[in-house]
Parts: structure tokens; sequence; C-alpha cells
């Protein structure tokens, strides 16, 4: 199988709709500062840190500190145990897909 922690980790980073945001921010920059994830985020850059944190452990940021300024990027890698977990599933996936082909070319040959 696989060692769930990384998964859960992960998992765990991103359950969370505000920080599912900032990280989407980070993925659509090549990097972003706090100052700039915190501005119309409606959140206090308190908060923004402590979610930046949070995807720091799971491994889905990196930052880049520049004098009094910290940038984020994101880790692609740091998706490596959740699109393992998925692809454990695919299997499953797959064959529903071709059911639901067989039953398409059935309907409409």
């Amino acid at each position: 199988m696989f060692d769930v922690a990384p998964l859960n980790t992960v998992m765990r980073a991103l359950a969370d709709p505000t920080r599912r945001a900032v990280y989407e921010r980070i993925v659509g920059a090549d990097e972003i500062s706090v100052v700039e994830l915190t501005r119309g985020s409606g959140v206090t850059q308190g908060a923004v840190s402590q979610h930046l944190k949070s995807l720091k452990h799971a491994g889905l940021v990196a930052e880049r500190p520049e004098g009094r300024n910290v940038y984020y990027r994101a880790q692609p890698g740091g998706l490596a145990p959740l699109v393992d977990w998925m692809s454990h599933y695919g299997v499953f996936w797959r064959e529903r897909f071709a059911d639901l082909r067989a039953l398409m070319k059935e309907i409409d040959p």
C-alpha cells in the first residue's frame, strides 16, 4: 500500500477552504509574497502566515526569504501522496468508464 501519514498531512492542509484558496493563488503565480497573498483575501496577515505554515509542513509550498519579504512558490511534488492515493483508485474509474462507454455504444451505435 502506501504511507498514510504524508497523505493525511496533505489532505488536512487542503481541507480548509481558505488554505486551499491561498494554495491556488500560489500555484497561479511563479512566486508570491505574504503581503500579496494577504491583499484582497479578506484574511489577516497572521492568518495567511498560519495557512502558509500548514502548506509548508505538508510539502506543498517552499519559501524564499528576500530582505523583509518572504516569497512562496508551489512544490508540485508535495501533491505526490495525494496523486498516489488517487491512482490507487484509478482502476475503479477506468472500469466504470469502460462500462459507460459500452452502454453509450448500445444506446447510440
